[in-house]
């Protein structure tokens, strides 16, 4: 009676829908993703060392760093903080936050650049 009751409260296609789109408990993902993922980060952390090894000075220097920093971020939390395969509201809950403060202290470094140079400009006459 009671698998009966159960069987009733929850339609036949939640579950099938429910585990399509990777939600369901015990999901494995496919060891090939994660041996792809591992060989991605290696790949990127060679581009990164090279970098230095190639003696790269200056602004590209620093750009290609970061951009290699964040594709290997972005890769760990998607696949191996299984991200990719959360609802979007969970990610937006946990990824714009970091965002926003982000942008607030770009903000505010230039805000504080506009005001040296401008306290420069009026001191030095």
């Amino acid at each position: 009676m009671d698998q009966a009751v159960r069987q009733e409260s929850v339609p036949e296609h939640a579950d099938a829908e429910h585990s399509a789109h990777g939600h369901g408990e015990g999901v494995q993902h496919p060891i090939k993703l994660y041996l792809w993922i591992w060989l991605l980060l290696f790949v990127f952390s060679a581009f990164s060392y090279m970098v230095d090894y190639f003696q790269l000075q200056g602004p590209l220097r620093w750009t290609l760093i970061l951009i290699f920093m964040f594709l290997k971020a972005s890769f760990i939390v998607a696949v191996f903080m299984h991200m990719a395969w959360e609802r979007l509201a969970l990610k937006l809950a946990i990824l714009v936050p970091p965002l926003t403060l982000l942008v607030l202290i770009l903000l505010m470094a230039i805000e504080g650049d506009y005001t040296f140079l401008t306290r420069l400009a009026s001191f030095v006459k």
